[in-house]
């Protein structure tokens, strides 16, 4: 979020505080900052820079954290502000992801913990934040301790971009669109039926499997799809044929007049449907397709 004021808002501001505003915080020679502002005088240095601006804590907004640390909804972050995400929205996460005590959940951002913490204590699963902010981290640590699951949620310091979370069967996340396709190119090398859920935000061009919407927020879920693009031998009954499968994402495209007519891929279960119209599915093995009364082999790749 990109806040920017005139200089008359700017004046307004100073002249007349209240408990809910835009306040400097600091000059900046770094504009790559999501809280920048313009270029404006601070009045007490007489120099002036790029201007970091947040907004003070209403009173009757919510508080967050505890005795030791009150982080406030739009803080600042290193690549976001932060923004908890409804407690509605964060079980109908974790409810459209069919997370459950045999899953290993990774929350990107996790912020005060929230949502690792929704996982253990309430799916059984086991989970674990990747949250920049250290002190955001010893929260999220104290919140699992007075929840009970500190036994199997964990957190960590550090940066998503630099982490490995190739093991998680479920990532969910709330962070900007720029970041999400940061991220693509990770998530879709990770194992075929990895469940991604995302608070706001899209994948751009790779399309949802799920629409997730309560009343207080929306989001979105995709499951990761097995690689099966190239030439691939099928064998249906008595019949034989030898086609290419083309793969965008979680569709497959096929030659026009061949023996199949469209085709897609959830996680690692493949549905083509044939040029007769006959629908026919089948699992990703690897180089293998397997399918009731039914295989295909993977002789080249793309």
């Amino acid at each position: 979020m990109r806040i920017t004021l005139s200089m008359a808002a700017l004046a307004l501001v100073l002249a007349a505080p209240t408990a809910s505003q835009v306040r400097i915080l600091q000059t900046s020679p770094d504009p790559v900052n999501p809280l920048a502002g313009p270029n404006v005088p601070d009045l007490l240095s007489s120099k002036t820079a790029p201007t970091n601006l947040t907004r003070l804590q209403d009173p009757d907004e919510p508080q967050y954290g505890d005795e030791v640390y009150r982080p406030y909804s739009g803080q600042a972050g290193k690549d976001v502000v932060w923004v908890p995400t409804p407690d509605s929205l964060v079980r109908a996460m974790l409810e459209t992801a069919g997370v459950t005590r045999n899953d290993y959940v990774v929350d990107l951002g996790a912020g005060d913990g929230r949502i690792a913490i929704a996982a253990g204590r309430d799916f059984g699963a086991r989970a674990h934040g990747i949250e920049y902010n250290p002190k955001m981290v010893a929260l999220a640590r104290r919140n699992a301790q007075r929840a009970g699951v500190a036994d199997r949620v964990t957190f960590a310091q550090a940066d998503i971009f630099k982490s490995d979370f190739s093991e998680a069967t479920v990532v969910t996340m709330y962070l900007l669109p720029s970041l999400n396709l940061r991220l693509r190119e990770t998530i879709l090398k990770m194992r075929p039926g990895t469940r991604v859920v995302s608070h706001a935000f899209d994948m751009g061009d790779w399309e949802p499997d799920q629409t997730i919407r309560t009343d207080d927020a929306s989001g979105y879920m995709w499951i990761v799809p097995a690689q099966v693009a190239g030439r691939w031998a099928f064998e249906i009954g008595n019949e034989r044929f030898a086609t290419e499968l083309g793969q965008t994402f979680q569709k497959l495209s096929v030659p026009r007049g061949g023996p199949l007519r469209a085709g897609e891929v959830r996680g690692t279960i493949v549905r083509l449907t044939r040029a007769n119209g006959q629908v026919i599915e089948g699992e990703v093995r690897g180089d293998t397709i397997i399918g009731r009364g039914w295989t295909a082999s993977r002789i080249a790749s793309n």
